[in-house]
């Protein structure tokens, strides 16, 4: 009993004193700090340098570390050469030459025919996939989807999140979107080289296609008068003219008005939309119209981002048929 009494007073003196210690840590913590931000102020902003300016820098190890983390069975030559720009080559050749060296031998090739190739295959795939997953829209809406996905900041941002960014060889500093878009280009025809077309496609497909996940794909089609283009589409599929009807109303002649039109093609009701007037009220039926018809409502199934190559090649195979779509290296 006494030695439990002992071992009980023991404890509650080493809690004593490990509290005054924190309070002693605690007492210089804050002032340390602030001296930090004074002296860090006073100094002004650091100079933002690249990752390969650290000491602990191994760019072997950064490339294989960046085919490990996706997963992607790269030939790291190819892979290398995918992040070397052409700029890189020059800034090292002159280099070279400003030491004596008549001949520099640099013992790696830029990526610009990858940057070629790799925008033919996100193009291809792209489309194939847009084609297959959304099968009741329109083409020229498809190839507005597609332009959306495939544009230098939705590349860029793609490329920026795989951590790129301080892999890639270049002269420039910081690295720009461009740069980062066509990096992303060359890891696609990389990867095609390396693992072949169905890892490449499922690439192109989870990184690229799979920004459309949960988002409004109507955004993406830039229709600017929406009763034109469904009177168009109506026409050209030989549906009857559409015909806008106000439906109802209320507090007509206040600032709080409200109209209800509908939009019938044949006695059927193809859409309804709200609007403080009717002609905002007919544009709005309009759009929900061609939500309707495209597929594209509010309420629509998910995309199907588990599709495949082999769902797809019919129409990768009708692109490269009908000329639309360079075929690929």
């Amino acid at each position: 009993m006494m030695l439990f009494s002992v071992s009980r007073a023991f404890l509650r003196g080493a809690q004593r004193a490990d509290v005054h210690r924190c309070r002693d840590v605690h007492r210089w913590v804050a002032p340390t700090l602030r001296e930090f931000r004074r002296r860090r102020e006073k100094m002004g902003p650091e100079a933002v340098m690249p990752r390969s300016s650290h000491s602990d820098w191994n760019y072997s190890a950064e490339i294989f570390a960046f085919g490990r983390r996706l997963q992607e069975s790269f030939d790291p030559n190819v892979l290398q050469q995918a992040f070397t720009h052409q700029s890189f080559i020059d800034q090292e050749t002159r280099k070279q030459a400003a030491v004596g060296i008549e001949q520099p031998v640099l013992g790696v090739n830029d990526n610009r025919e990858l940057i070629a190739q790799g925008e033919r295959l996100i193009v291809d795939y792209v489309e194939a996939f847009l084609l297959t997953a959304l099968p009741r829209l329109p083409r020229q809406f498809v190839s507005s989807v597609r332009e959306a996905l495939t544009s230098e900041p939705q590349l860029a941002h793609v490329s920026s999140h795989l951590g790129t960014k301080d892999i890639i060889m270049a002269a420039e500093f910081p690295i720009g979107e461009a740069l980062l878009a066509s990096t992303l280009k060359a890891i696609v025809a990389a990867l095609h080289r390396s693992s072949g077309d169905e890892r490449c496609f499922l690439f192109v497909r989870d990184f690229i296609c799979g920004q459309l996940n949960q988002r409004d794909l109507y955004e993406y089609l830039n229709i600017a008068d929406p009763l034109r283009t469904l009177q168009e589409y109506c026409k050209e599929r030989g549906m009857a003219e559409p015909e806008p009807r106000l439906i109802g109303n209320v507090g007509r002649n206040t600032l709080l008005a409200a109209y209800n039109v509908g939009i019938y093609s044949d006695r059927k009701l193809l859409g309804t939309g709200y609007g403080e007037d009717q002609l905002i009220a007919i544009q709005e039926a309009a759009s929900d119209c061609l939500r309707q018809l495209f597929g594209t409502e509010i309420h629509m199934k998910p995309v199907d981002f588990r599709l495949t190559l082999k769902d797809c090649a019919l129409n990768v195979s009708q692109q490269r048929t009908s000329g639309k779509v360079s075929s690929r290296q």
